[in-house]
């Protein structure tokens, strides 16, 4: 098959797949016959053919996808009969840790937050698909460890963590929430946490991973964790 009807095919999948497709799922359109190098080829043209365009072909951590382009949500959404959920400054913070510390157990996330980490909260996420149990730590009681997903990176439009925006030096976790909402999770910052919460003394500080990356680092933000549930015992 010619390169320009490869084109063409490959175009009419990415518009009206339900989900990302890679190279290999491309690749099978035309039983093998091109090769990974003339389909990514391909997909370069494509991209470059719709930049500018409201709908933008991207690469993600799943395979490639034609997607609307960040800037037209505020006008798109207004056709959408349901709202995307809103996560709780708690699951975010949560979920930030997790992104940037992985993996990391549930004492990891607590240490860091300054209080109990609810299993409501591990479950939003999990229900969510952005993190899950990749083992066991090797320590007394083998507790959990945590890692974000395949779902996380292609929900938020990035390719591998490498594309993770930089954290500011000292970073807290609201201040990581203040940069994974630059990639447009929905944030409600008036939900109540619940009754009897109490912030930590201190506010706990996350060190910036050591990754290279083109994307802005967020503003400096002055919040102070909020807690998911009740403070951890001291004792």
């Amino acid at each position: 098959m010619e390169i320009a009807q490869a084109k063409i095919v490959i175009e009419a999948a990415l518009l009206t797949a339900g989900q990302p497709l890679s190279v290999a799922d491309l690749r099978r359109l035309f039983e093998q016959s091109l090769t990974g190098a003339e389909v990514e080829g391909i997909l370069r043209e494509l991209q470059a053919d719709w930049q500018g365009r409201g709908v933008r072909l991207v690469p993600l951590a799943s395979g490639w996808r034609f997607q609307s382009a960040p800037e037209l949500a505020e006008f798109l959404g207004r056709l959408q009969a349901d709202k995307a959920p809103r996560y709780s400054r708690a699951v975010l913070e949560t979920l930030a840790i997790v992104a940037y510390r992985q993996p990391v157990t549930r004492g990891d996330i607590e240490d860091i937050r300054g209080v109990t980490v609810s299993t409501s909260v591990v479950k939003a996420l999990e229900d969510r698909g952005w993190i899950e149990v990749i083992g066991q730590k090797d320590v007394v009681g083998r507790p959990a460890l945590f890692a974000t997903t395949r779902q996380f990176l292609d929900d938020l439009g990035l390719r591998s963590l490498d594309d993770l925006p930089l954290l500011p030096d000292a970073a807290s976790p609201a201040q990581a929430v203040a940069v994974l909402g630059q990639q447009s999770i929905a944030f409600d910052p008036a939900e109540a946490e619940p009754a009897g919460s109490v912030p930590s003394a201190d506010s706990a500080e996350l060190p910036p991973p050591v990754r290279s990356s083109g994307l802005p680092e967020a503003a400096s933000a002055a919040d102070t964790p909020l807690p998911d549930s009740e403070p951890r015992d001291a004792s």
